[in-house]
């Protein structure tokens, strides 16, 4: 099959650390058919460079800004996604011809790693901000590290070093610092997968006195302290791989390194289990937003991505239109591993037999509107402006009023519409524009000119 050569690089998806990820379980979700699933668009992220072979999707941030690599023969390129202006390649570190992008925040800084060869050979943390890419510090006597998140504040998370001395680290401030903080039975930090604004880190640990029992970990910058998030029933550790900056936290939940659970941990309420989709045996959840949606993929035969709304779990092939050409149910190559606030899902799947990073929006209703103004920021009324596209049959034309106004509602989530304007006695440099909507937009204005 094809698709096998990317699947073993794709377990590893936190990149090159190459923890054990331990999935499964053996509960489905319950009959949830009086509910009403959400609703999505999906768009292919693509490659960076014509001829790449194929692209993953590795995560989301808070504000929807999307990662991961594009691959080639001989080189693998990172890259961020923002909704409305696509796919941007990342430069690789010098001397590094394969390299990821793990995690982004909304303010230009994307972490991640550049190393010798697709599996992590020689692998270095990275950070790009604003599109240039800067190797990070690593603390004395390092020589392997990777970086997996970056937050608000612009500190990253990953690790270093590699199999049993493999620890996680914090960079800020130009310093990494390796995390020595213990939990109160001693066990300690091995990698760090997410940071989020408040500077709580989750990932995984080791127990000194069971080294086979995983640790999910939680650690706080603020008060310096871990605690670990236990374990569902059943099993005796966990796997935490993000945390949101409601403090959900979402992983997999397992007896030793065996198959485990989805789970979903909050400081109030502990650990509750994320029933799995229908028709699947085992599964992890990877990501999870303010709201505690969360994703991640479960399998039998095939990996199945799927969409947790604190209620039921739905398979993400369920939740896209038919006929869109992407497989999210019968290749073993798909996944699900970023969900920001607004919902936007990030992650794998196959589009027409190839392998692609995908961006799923969700549906629902949004308005469109601002202003024509002239250059000096006098209201032009009377203006026509029309929209087209998206979800509608046909063009709509309203006129502006008094104070320059226009709206238009009841548009789709996702769609790309075209608005354009014309007045009387004016011109304008750009009389069209297009918009891709997540959210109601308010200041989408036109400047008019005599």
């Amino acid at each position: 099959m094809k698709l096998d050569k990317f699947f073993v690089a794709f377990l590893a998806l936190i990149l090159f650390t190459n923890p054990i990820l331990a999935i499964g379980g053996d509960k489905n979700s319950d009959d949830k058919s009086n509910l009403t699933p959400p609703q999505y668009q999906i768009f292919d992220i693509g490659v960076t460079q014509n001829g790449d072979s194929a692209s993953q999707g590795l995560g989301v941030s808070v504000g929807a800004v999307g990662v991961g690599r594009s691959l080639r023969t001989g080189g693998s390129q990172a890259f961020s996604w923002k909704n409305g202006g696509g796919i941007v390649g990342l430069p690789n570190l010098a001397g590094r011809n394969f390299c990821v992008s793990n995690g982004a925040n909304d303010f230009g800084f994307v972490a991640g790693a550049c190393s010798t060869t697709v599996s992590g050979s020689g692998r270095l943390p990275v950070i790009w901000q604003n599109g240039t890419v800067s190797q990070l510090p690593m603390p004395a006597g390092e020589t392997l590290g990777d970086a997996n998140d970056v937050n608000a504040s612009g500190i990253a998370v990953g690790s270093v070093n590699s199999s049993n001395s493999q620890r996680a680290v914090i960079y800020s401030n130009g310093i990494a610092n390796i995390i020595t903080q213990t939990t109160a039975n001693g066990s300690f930090f091995r990698t760090a997968f997410r940071i989020n604004d408040l500077g709580q880190v989750v990932g995984q640990g080791i127990d000194p006195t069971n080294a086979a029992r995983n640790v999910g970990i939680v650690y706080d910058l603020g008060s310096s302290s871990a605690i670990e998030v236990g374990a569902l029933p059943n099993a005796n550790g966990a796997l935490a791989f993000d945390v949101s900056n409601t403090g959900f936290v979402v992983g997999s939940s397992m007896m030793n390194q065996g198959s485990g659970m989805p789970f979903i941990w909050s400081q109030a309420n502990g650990m509750t289990a994320i029933p799995l989709p229908v028709g699947t045996g085992q599964g992890s959840a990877r990501a999870v937003n303010s709201d505690g949606w969360a994703v991640g993929t479960a399998s039998s035969a095939f990996a199945i991505p799927f969409l947790y709304d604190g209620t039921a779990t739905y398979r993400l092939q369920d939740l896209i239109p038919a006929g869109t050409g992407w497989d999210l149910s019968t290749n073993t190559s798909s996944a699900a591993l970023g969900i920001s606030d607004n919902k936007v899902i990030v992650g794998t799947g196959v589009l027409n037999g190839q392998v692609r990073a995908f961006a799923m929006i969700p549906v629902i209703n949004v308005s469109v509107g601002g202003r024509v103004l002239t250059a000096s920021g006098n209201p032009v009324r009377n203006a026509f402006v029309t929209i087209s596209g998206g979800n509608l049959p046909s063009p709509v034309t309203v006129r502006t009023g008094s104070f320059s106004y226009y709206n238009f509602s009841g548009l789709q989530s996702g769609a790309t519409y075209t608005v354009t304007v014309t007045a009387a006695k004016y011109n304008f440099a750009q009389p069209s524009q297009t918009i891709t909507p997540l959210s109601n937009v308010s200041d989408f204005n036109f400047t008019a000119e005599p």
